[in-house]
């Protein structure tokens, strides 16, 4: 059974955000309810880092999850097609980072720090969109030593601090990821070469 850190971090103003550099692509929030498009995603993106919570989820359990008040998807497109997704939950006066990352073949490409940039400031100001969301006096996230190598330092560069870390055993950590289809075989940390757009 694998040991896996989980770290957790926090802001508590919108001044705090350290912006990363824009990029050339079009970020829009979902504004249509599809469990297809959600589950595209979560495996696309969460399949090299042992995702797995959702994966036996059947189409009602996802039309729920995406269905709760005070809940944001955005979406990076480039090329024609997403590239990540960053997923926002506010309830209450906080607003959590329920999921982040992006495609394999967009990483290493700059577009993590703008997409996190662009999620963080729509956390930020959810309770304009959302009735029952108070005014936003916490955002945080919490990340794992299973997640992309690069996940935790960017959360750092735009600002969010560590406030806890917590030890745990991953029974899902001894072997490869699931990847994003059944039958994927790519080794971890690989990321094939796609041209730039």
């Amino acid at each position: 059974m694998a040991l896996s850190v989980m770290t957790y971090l926090q802001q508590h103003s919108p001044d705090e955000l350290i912006p990363a550099r824009e990029q050339p692509v079009e970020i829009r929030r979902v504004e249509e309810v599809s469990p297809e498009f959600a589950r595209y995603l979560y495996t696309a993106v969460g399949g090299h880092w042992h995702w797995i919570g959702k994966l036996g989820w059947n189409w009602d359990q996802w039309v729920d999850w995406l269905s709760r008040p005070g809940f944001e998807t955005y979406v990076p497109w480039a090329g024609g097609v997403p590239a990540g997704y960053v997923a926002l939950r506010g309830v209450g006066s906080e607003v959590e980072i329920e999921n982040f990352g992006l495609l394999r073949g967009f990483i290493g490409r700059g577009l993590g720090g703008h997409l996190l940039t662009v999620g963080l400031r729509n956390a930020w100001t959810m309770h304009e969109r959302h009735e029952g969301v108070d005014p936003i006096t916490r955002v945080w996230v919490n990340t794992n030593t299973l997640d992309g190598p690069a996940a935790l330092a960017n959360y750092q560069a735009r600002g969010l601090k560590p406030y806890k870390t917590v030890e745990e055993e991953r029974p899902d950590g001894d072997g490869p990821s699931p990847g994003p289809w059944p039958g994927w075989s790519g080794p971890p940390g690989v990321v094939r070469e796609v041209p730039a757009g």
